[in-house]
């Protein structure tokens, strides 16, 4: 029987000559074995973005065939205690000097068995940094000193300079995270997403199994990456830069489709919302907020901003909103005080705000945004991602670029007052019985452009909904406060109790018959409210 990596392996060779040692196999790499360097590097190969997508184009006509996990038995001991015993050795970091972004490298282990191989590049050429044990101090009765076959690493995290605090970690699939502005890492991004909550299938992870690192000016970093999955493989770069504002990234992806795909999410963002203020009562937690992200921001291409309030749904829930040649999108983070959270261990008011910008025309698509239930802060349960138009067939290539920033707020100016909290309580009158089925939305949104307004009964929000009805609308200046507030009643009594099918709300806020505001959106759904109603003495 042909052996199937033999044979891609050959094709890559044959088509790419000597620069493509980083995928011979393993016998040829032996054979080489001499070349290295006093450092241990592998041999100096000519390296370019360019040779990293023909080498993807060229894997995408190849069967799948995923990297081999030597020394299985073992990793699957290193657990999570085990895995915290082993710390690398600060003086191996790769340019462990000042000026620069010293790099150290993460440990398999059981939750991270899958080699990931690490070049470094300089001047057009890249050396493999092969895996050993030589980098990490292992306590003697750990597990990990019986390694012998493993070839890669876990990932690898940037620092800020010699022995100083993480600024950016590869670790996992295609995942990603930086400290963004404050230092405080949060939501993490991905290289793709592949069939994130359809119905029928599971979600197929693509990982990013090389890395080419390159050292630029000022401490910056470009990472190059291949991305492989039974059904995609991908050219990745990423250049990060660090400022005053937090960490931006310039990211080129070229992305191609060995296999049909039902969703595909282009520049995923993933993150954590357990609960707000719209839904405390599905916690038993005694802080008042718990979430790396509040919302979901979307800038169309027609002008138009969208703010939706993320959920924790009683079920998984997708959610598109059409947006062709859309300008931006991002899970934000807008509340920023700590009196919010009341979390002096994690900061929740300090993660970053992640919004992608893209460079180019997208053309035709959505942003879909995927939330899932949960109970608990440890989970990632929420998904933001470009989804195109038509459909994802194999042997389809996707180019793209954008810029993606990790800073406290979007990097775009606003154009309309933007939505800054979203309130759920007992509808009705206070002083006067609560109608049944009855729910008060209260939302607070910036003066931007209503400076220099007054209560007035030209200025008021608009809404509509889905599913029952609306009414007592109100919108109006918060004394002494320099921000608005606008105000609806939402009855949902008509519905029955056995139907959950969510009600989808859209509201923004005139005066004198033009919208000042973004576009509120919010899912609600008829069995969390009778809950919170429940709730309530």
């Amino acid at each position: 029987m042909t052996d199937p990596r033999l044979t891609r392996r050959d094709m890559l060779a044959s088509a790419l000559g000597a620069g493509a040692f980083f995928l011979l196999p393993e016998v040829a790499r032996a054979q080489q074995a001499a070349a290295q360097d006093a450092a241990g590097f592998g041999p100096a190969e000519p390296f370019s973005f360019d040779q990293l997508r023909d080498v993807a184009r060229s894997l995408a006509n190849e069967s799948y065939v995923p990297m081999q996990v030597a020394d299985g038995d073992i990793l699957e001991k290193i657990d999570y205690d085990r895995h915290n015993q082993i710390s690398f050795r600060k003086e191996r970091a790769l340019w462990n000097q000042s000026g620069t972004s010293p790099v150290q490298f993460f440990f398999p282990g059981k939750y991270f068995p899958e080699p990931v191989h690490i070049y470094t590049v300089e001047n057009g050429m890249a050396r493999e940094v092969p895996f050993s044990t030589d980098y990490f101090d292992i306590p003697d009765d750990n597990p990990a000193r019986a390694l012998t076959r493993t070839e890669g690493f876990a990932g690898f995290r940037v620092q800020d300079q010699p022995g100083g605090d993480d600024w950016m970690a590869f670790l996992g699939a295609s995942y990603w995270r930086t400290s963004g502005y404050s230092g405080q890492f949060g939501l993490s991004v991905r290289g793709l997403a592949l069939d994130t909550a359809i119905p029928d299938g599971p979600e197929e992870f693509p990982r990013f199994t090389r890395f080419w690192l390159e050292q630029a000016g000022g401490g910056d970093l470009t990472a190059y990456a291949l991305l492989e999955s039974p059904r995609a493989t991908g050219a990745y770069k990423i250049a990060s830069t660090r400022g005053d504002e937090g960490v931006a990234q310039d990211v080129e992806a070229q992305i191609f489709l060995r296999g049909d795909v039902e969703r595909l999410g282009i520049a995923p963002l993933t993150s954590m919302y357990w609960f707000g203020k719209p839904d405390a009562h599905v916690a038993p937690d005694w802080r008042p907020e718990v979430h790396d992200s509040d919302g979901l921001e979307i800038h169309t291409a027609s002008g138009e901003r969208i703010w939706r309030p993320l959920n924790n749904p009683p079920r998984t829930m997708a959610n598109s909103f059409y947006t062709p040649g859309v300008k931006g999108f991002g899970l934000m983070q807008r509340e920023r005080s700590f009196d919010e959270y009341q979390d002096d261990g994690v900061f929740y008011e300090k993660r970053a705000s992640a919004w992608i910008q893209p460079k180019g025309d997208w053309g035709d698509g959505s942003v879909t945004l995927v939330e899932l239930s949960t109970d608990d802060e440890i989970h990632d349960n929420i998904v933001a991602m470009w989804t195109p138009t038509g459909p994802a067939g194999k042997g389809r290539e996707y180019n793209v670029g954008y810029r993606l920033t990790w800073f406290e707020d979007n990097p775009v100016p606003p154009n309309a007052a933007r939505f800054l909290a979203t309130r759920i309580g007992a509808g009705g009158i206070p002083g006067q019985p609560r109608p049944e089925g009855v729910v008060k939305i209260v939302c607070d949104f910036e003066n931007h452009g209503f400076e220099e307004l007054t209560r007035d009964p030209g200025i008021r929000p608009v809404v509509t909904a889905s599913r029952g009805t609306v009414g007592g609308f109100a919108a109006y200046p918060v004394v002494d406060e320099d921000y608005w507030r606008a105000i609806f009643d939402l009855d949902f009594s008509s519905i029955p109790e056995d139907d959950d099918t969510p009600i989808d709300l859209r509201m923004f806020v005139e005066v004198d018959g033009e919208s000042r505001t973004e576009t509120w959106l919010m899912q609600l759904f008829p069995s969390q409210m009778r809950t919170l109603l429940a709730s309530r003495p």
